[in-house]
């Protein structure tokens, strides 16, 4: 068996850490991690005797294997391995459910009456063990989600012969999709599939996508180059320019919107425009806010005003490009070491881990049940895609034993 070894300084108890690696960490050496002086009696379980370790062994067997196995690697839905995980972090771990600033009524039930000795005992038990490899792992991983806006592209295959490619129409009557925000353009599909909206062919054409891929055809659709419709115009730019200060308060100024609930106007096709004006004056499209300002419009001026909203330069919305899976695993390996195998004592390891335990964990972060400033930051951007796709990254990485070996100042 191959070892990759660096010595580095930490400074608890007066002593220095020899941190091995058993077997390598993905081909990259492990970088030096610093230790405050002071840290106090957090690392006891990182040095840990033999004697203690086989004490922590009986401690697990009667406080934790029903759940989480004598031999660490748990059978249970949302319960996470211990094996080889990452000393420290389990005893600190162990100290939050003990205190209650962790809550979870079956881990407070189990440590509630352990002394601090037992908790490290346990903590160097489980970390002693060989970690949980992904073969061998149950439930079995399942399929990463696709991208989202490359699963975007493909739904939107099928528009692209009446919106144009990239959603700039070149069919008069047939409205520009690009420059939207994402939540407008959801909206606007689910109106035409409900039959809120009313269009047979729009109707038929969205019957059954279901929530995520109107997410993604809209996010898709987002993330594209806006360019005006290429199609004419047969109004009055310049007239309509007055009658658009009306409508700058919900569209925006020259026809970009700004609240989301509202479509931008820059650039779309002047047919479709002064079409939808039509509708929402004769109540064929319904919107109370729409039908009072365009009842009070004639023919020629919604030519004029689809005119000069036509002629005018969309601009993309304030939607981020996700970050690919890579892209968020490398964000992630900063703290939780390469493919997810820390050399840090007091982060946890992810690579091997339940895929369930992982999406729930995430899913606490996200939603504040479980606190963390930095994973608060890390995980609040991420999408319900991004979640699942992290859990099954990190489930399917080889898993890598970290040996501690404390030894004396020079």
């Amino acid at each position: 068996m191959n070892r990759s070894t660096q010595i580095r300084s930490l400074s608890v108890s007066a002593l220095l850490a020899l941190v091995t690696a058993i077997g390598h960490v993905a081909g990259a050496a492990a970088q030096p991690v610093t230790i405050k002086p002071g840290a106090g009696d957090d690392f006891r379980a990182a040095y840990a005797t033999a004697l203690e370790i086989a004490e922590g062994k009986r401690v697990a067997q009667s406080a934790c294997a029903r759940c989480h196995g004598l031999n660490g690697i748990s059978t249970t839905k949302d319960v996470p391995h211990l094996a080889g995980q990452r000393p420290a972090y389990v005893y600190l771990e162990l100290r939050a459910y003990q205190s209650g600033a962790r809550d979870d009524k079956s881990m407070i039930g189990a440590v509630r009456f352990l002394s601090d000795d037992a908790l490290v005992q346990v903590a160097a038990y489980y970390a002693s063990l060989e970690p949980a490899q992904p073969g061998a792992m149950k439930p079995a991983m399942g399929g990463a989600k696709p991208d989202p806006v490359a699963a975007g592209r493909a739904a939107a295959a099928g528009c692209a012969g009446c919106h144009g490619e990239g959603g700039v129409t070149k069919m008069p009557g047939m409205p520009n999709l690009v420059g939207q925000d994402p939540k407008y353009l959801v909206a606007a599909m689910k109106a035409y599939q409900s039959g809120q909206r009313k269009h047979d062919m729009m109707k038929s054409l969205l019957g059954a996508l279901g929530e995520a891929d109107f997410n993604n055809i809209a996010l898709y659709y987002a993330l594209q180059k806006p360019a005006r419709a290429q199609t004419p115009a047969s109004g009055n730019a310049a007239a309509g320019k007055a009658a658009a200060a009306a409508c700058s308060a919900c569209h925006g100024d020259l026809g970009v919107s700004g609240n989301s609930a509202n479509p931008s106007l820059a650039g779309q096709d002047a047919q479709y425009l002064a079409a939808a004006i039509r509708a929402y004056a004769d109540g064929s499209r319904k919107d109370d806010v729409m039908k009072g300002p365009a009842a009070g419009l004639d023919e020629r001026v919604a030519r004029d005003l689809a005119a000069f909203y036509a002629a005018q330069q969309p601009r993309p919305p304030k939607v981020r490009k996700p970050f690919t899976i890579a892209e968020w695993a490398e964000r992630c390996d900063r703290c939780h070491g390469v493919n997810g195998n820390s050399i840090d004592p007091r982060l946890p390891a992810l690579a091997g881990q339940r895929v369930d335990y992982l999406g729930k964990v995430l899913h606490a972060y996200r939603t504040g049940a479980r606190k963390s400033p930095a994973m608060a930051a890390m995980s609040e951007m991420l999408t319900e895609a991004d979640v699942e796709n992290l859990a099954a990254y990190y489930a399917r990485q080889r898993a890598r034993a970290f040996v501690y070996v404390m030894l004396p100042s020079k």
